[in-house]
């Protein structure tokens, strides 16, 4: 009866250790995996920029955080002009002239199993205070002029336009822009002008702000000044008596008058 129990003992614990191996293998056994999926991956892909706010025609750089593989990427935002990406998953981007406020900017592309990356950031646009705008000038090289001669004229003005108006120079003078505020040109005295004075009209945004003199002296032209006239020989009659011996008829002291031999 012992023995017995004592072999149902010995065959229940091999039985139970294996049970436990089995256990244990099973455990340590690789579990089978889906396949990832192929939607949006809007956790897979991050965009940083190099500032929260700026104002426009400022640069600023972005840096993508997307896995290896990742193709079709791209950057994109109203706030954002003349995006360019860089080697490696980097670009820059000039801000755009649009009005104050807070912008989207959008990173999409492929990732590596094929499925679609998001990420976004934002950006600030501020202008900030304009500076106060210049009065506007106006400035000829000469103030003179004859038929045929030329003037640079000059004009300072923060406006989007400028020319100049004159009977001088036959009517309306165009201008062109630096970009920096300053508008020049090439004004030309008008063949049929007239000896005189003449009125400049400057013009910035379509107002005439001043108006400069300017003077002309027409081809051929003479002074305005009445020729004096020549002096006419006295008539005897309006010679004056001088003072002393002159013209009195009477001969000078020491001379010897001639006598005849009558």
């Amino acid at each position: 009866m012992r023995k017995a129990l004592t072999l149902s003992a010995i065959v229940l614990a091999s039985s139970m250790a294996l049970g436990g191996a089995a256990t244990a293998f099973a455990a340590d056994s690789p579990v089978p995996t889906a396949s990832a999926s192929t939607g949006t991956h809007a956790g897979a892909a991050g965009l940083k920029l190099s500032a929260s706010s700026a104002k426009p025609g400022a640069s600023v750089s972005f840096q993508m955080d997307v896995p290896d593989g990742s193709t079709h990427l791209s950057v994109s935002s109203k706030a954002l002009a003349d995006v360019k990406m860089t080697d490696g998953r980097g670009g820059t981007a000039t801000v755009a002239d649009v009005a104050d406020g807070t912008y989207g900017v959008s990173l999409t592309g492929t990732g590596p199993d094929g499925g679609k990356l998001q990420a976004t950031a934002q950006l600030t646009v501020k202008k900030g205070d304009k500076p106060a705008p210049q009065p506007s000038s106006v400035r000829l090289s000469a103030d003179f002029g004859r038929p045929g001669d030329k003037v640079v004229v000059t004009i300072k003005t923060d406006e989007k336009s400028a020319f100049v108006k004159s009977d001088a120079f036959g009517g309306q003078v165009n201008l062109k822009s630096d970009g920096h505020g300053t508008w020049t040109g090439t004004a030309v005295v008008a063949k049929d002008v007239k000896t005189g004075y003449y009125g400049v009209q400057a013009f910035a945004g379509g107002k005439q702000f001043d108006t400069v003199k300017f003077s002309t002296e027409a081809k051929g032209g003479t002074p305005d000044v009445k020729p004096q006239p020549k002096p006419e020989p006295l008539k005897p009659s309006e010679h004056k008596k001088p003072k002393g011996s002159v013209n009195t008829g009477e001969a000078p002291a020491g001379y010897a008058a001639e006598t005849s031999n009558a």
